[in-house]
C-alpha cells in the first residue's frame, strides 16, 4: 500500500514553515553537514512516514529511509528529514486513541529529535539506549527526567552490556509507565560489524533486544532508523522481526 503521511500528520510534530522548505527543494541542497536532500526527497520522506503510520496501525515494522529519529520540529538532522516514529506517535494518540506511548531508541545515536519533540509530553515516555560520547553530542549521564530515560553506554559495549541497561533501566521504566503502545527506533548501528557505531551487538543480541521490547505492551509497532552496513542489515532486520514476533 501506498500511503504518505498527510499535512495534518506531518504538522502534529513539524513546523508548517520547515515542511515548506523540504516541499520546495528542487535540487541537491546539504540542509546541515551531514543531511542531503534533493527534489525528491520530499516524496521519499512523506512516505517513509506514512509507511511508519501503516506500521502502527498493523503492529509492524517499517522499513524505511530516510531515518527519523535525529529530526527536530524545525529542521533535519543526521540524515533525517522527518520524525517518522514520532508522527507515528502522535497519530496513534490522536486518531487511534491511544493515551500512553512508549518509544524505545537502540540506534546507537541518541534519539534527540525524538526526545526533543515529546519532552515535557507526560503521555509520551522516550527511553535511549545509545553510545557516549559519540554523535549528536546529546543524551548523556545526567540527562534523564520524568518524560526520558537516557542510557549512555560506552563504546565497545555489546550483548551483556545492552541486556542488564534492559533489565536494570528499560523494562522497569517501560512497565512503570504502563504505555498502550509500544514503539520501537531500530537502529542497527550498534552492531559489530557497522562502519560508524563502534559498538559490538551481535544479530542474537538485536533478536533478544526485540523480543524483549514485545513483551512491554499490548501493541508494538517498530521504525527502520540507523544501520550502515548493507551486507548485514537484512540479516539483522530479519532477526529483529523474529524477536518482535513474541518475548524472550
Amino acid at each position: 500500500m501506498v500511503r504518505h503521511a498527510t499535512p495534518e500528520q506531518l504538522e502534529r510534530v513539524h513546523e508548517r514553515s520547515y515542511l515548506d522548505l523540504l516541499q520546495r527543494i528542487d535540487r541537491p541542497v546539504l540542509l546541515d553537514a551531514d543531511t542531503l536532500a534533493s527534489e525528491t526527497s520530499w516524496e521519499a520522506a512523506t512516505l517513509a512516514a506514512g509507511v511508519a503510520l501503516e506500521a502502527v496501525d498493523r503492529g509492524g515494522f517499517a522499513l524505511v529511509r530516510p531515518p527519523g529519529h535525529h529530526a527536530l520540529a524545525d529542521r533535519a538532522m543526521g540524515f533525517c528529514l522527518l520524525n517518522s516514529v514520532a508522527i507515528g506517535a502522535r497519530y496513534a494518540q490522536t486518531e487511534l486513541g491511544h493515551e500512553r506511548v512508549a518509544i524505545i531508541d537502540y540506534d546507537v545515536h541518541h534519539g534527540n529529535g525524538t526526545q526533543a519533540i515529546f519532552q515535557d509530553n507526560p503521555s509520551v515516555l522516550f527511553v535511549s539506549l545509545h553510545r557516549w560520547p559519540f554523535y549528536p553530542g546529546t543524551g548523556g549521564p545526567g540527562t534523564s527526567d520524568a518524560t526520558s530515560l537516557n542510557i549512555a553506554l560506552p563504546a565497545g559495549s555489546g550483548d551483556d552490556a545492552y541486556t542488564e541497561a534492559f533489565t536494570d533501566s528499560v523494562e522497569p521504566a517501560v512497565r512503570s509507565f504502563q504505555p498502550d503502545l509500544l514503539l520501537v527506533s531500530a537502529g542497527f548501528d550498534a552492531h559489530e560489524r557497522d562502519p560508524l557505531g563502534g559498538m559490538k551487538l551481535t544479530e542474537a543480541g538485536f533478536r533478544v533486544l526485540s523480543a524483549r521490547c514485545a513483551g512491554l505492551a499490548p501493541r508494538v509497532a517498530a521504525v527502520l532508523e540507523g544501520g550502515y552496513n548493507l551486507e548485514t542489515l537484512p540479516h539483522l532486520v530479519t532477526a529483529a522481526r523474529s524477536g518482535f514476533a513474541g518475548p524472550a
